[in-house]
């Protein structure tokens, strides 16, 4: 008898391999779907942050003449946001470590939510400035917790689709400066961005409980399995994933520093330099985002056929041809397509870059090529404005093109194998 039990449960076993049907309905349970609760949920978090971020841009003349502040004072109040956003990522780290990255980005987005609104009611450059340090911070705190949630969610479908969020927040500061400015002439700042929070905080409950209930939760710090080990090797593997985590920062600087100076010139270029309309002139920066959203749509089928460093390499070196075409060819069309290579090569960079940063130090490690990556944001509207004033604005956005090669090569250099002993 119990042979014969054995001799059954083998045979079972047997008719279990080689069926088909029970092979493909087993790998079917086991395999993790494509497009999870928990991935839709975090996208809409990713495209709620673009629409508020835009929700706010388009409305930054009205609230500009509401405090009636100078160009430069408003420079200084517009400061506070990325200020705001680099202080707080650290400590976001850290949050995220000890709460979960779910939760913080849960909260991190209702923040966002209730700060967008503030800026309407402000009456001075001061009270600006000051809520506008609240608005980053928010913003900076959803931009860790949110890429610290996406990289557990690629570990977890093992398939490289980091861009595709990424494509969510392009599609919803799209959507939100199509809304922001068809609603301009309707609605007040007040309530235009009251409504902008109300979203905000819907959006947030809904997806939020999708994401807080998902069954897998926090996965555990990837750098965690990097630390164990022996005395002797764990000590050279941190300072090898410190390094390897600065390297991808400064790729996500280059980058930023690229997508910062674009969406303060382009449009100063294309009047100044290369005499086109003001109608005409507006597309510019357009062009640029329409194709990064493009290309980012298309992140993951690239990444899947190339490998994510050669699409970061190959995404540096046509960014970099096409910023050189838009800078020194007097020519609105090729501008104009210049600018569209810019987008469609610096357009898959970032993110993969803050995803390989996660993937090797957790939630710090997102946290780190974050900051890095926003500091490039934050510097390159002003590098650009002094070396314009120092040899023209055409050569000034040369450097563009050098900042976008060089992320390429940095990819290229994080993405070599380590030698080992």
């Amino acid at each position: 008898m119990p042979l014969l039990n054995k001799r059954e449960a083998r045979s079972s076993a047997a008719d279990t391999a080689t069926d088909p049907a029970i092979t493909a309905a087993t790998a079917a349970v086991r395999a993790p779907r494509t497009w999870s609760a928990a991935r839709l949920a975090l996208t809409a978090f990713f495209a709620m942050d673009g629409f508020l971020f835009a929700a706010w841009v388009v409305r930054i003349p009205d609230v500009r003449a509401q405090v009636h502040a100078s160009h430069s004072a408003l420079g200084l109040a517009l400061l506070c946001i990325s200020a705001g956003a680099v202080a707080t990522m650290a400590l976001v780290g850290r949050l995220c470590l000890r709460y979960g990255s779910r939760r913080v980005t849960v909260g991190s987005v209702a923040l966002l939510s209730l700060a967008v609104p503030l800026p309407a009611h402000t009456h001075s450059v001061a009270a600006l400035g000051a809520v506008l340090l609240l608005f980053g911070a928010g913003y900076g705190a959803a931009n860790v917790s949110m890429n610290s949630v996406a990289v557990d969610l690629v570990a977890r479908l093992r398939r490289p689709v980091m861009p595709s969020f990424h494509a969510g927040y392009s599609l919803g500061g799209l959507l939100g400066a199509a809304v922001g400015g068809l609603l301009a002439g309707a609605l007040s700042t007040a309530w235009a961005l009251a409504l902008g929070g109300v979203l905000g905080l819907l959006v947030t409950a809904v997806a939020g409980a999708v994401l807080l209930r998902d069954p897998e939760g926090d996965a555990p710090p990837p750098a965690a399995s990097a630390a164990a080990g022996t005395p002797r090797t764990a000590a050279p593997a941190a300072r090898h994933a410190r390094l390897l985590v600065v390297l991808l920062g400064l790729t996500a600087l280059c980058t930023a520093y690229g997508e910062g100076a674009l969406a303060d010139w382009a449009t100063l270029h294309l009047t100044d330099d290369v005499h086109a309309g003001a109608g005409l002139a507006a597309t510019g920066y357009a062009a640029f985002a329409f194709a990064m959203t493009a290309g980012r749509v298309s992140g993951t089928w690239l990444s899947i056929r190339l490998g994510a460093t050669r699409v970061m390499l190959f995404g540096g070196l046509t960014a970099a041809v096409g910023m050189l075409i838009a800078a020194l060819v007097p020519s609105v069309p090729a501008a104009l397509g210049g600018f569209v290579l810019v987008g469609i090569g610096l357009a898959n960079i970032f993110p993969l870059a803050i995803g390989r940063a996660g993937a090797t130090g957790g939630p710090q490690g997102v946290a780190t090529a974050s900051a890095l990556g926003y500091a490039g944001m934050l510097i390159g509207p002003p590098v650009i404005g002094f070396l314009a004033d120092a040899v023209g604005l055409p050569f000034a956005l040369t450097s563009v093109a050098a900042a976008a090669a060089l992320a390429g090569l940095l990819a290229v250099t994080a993405g070599r194998p380590r030698r080992t002993a």
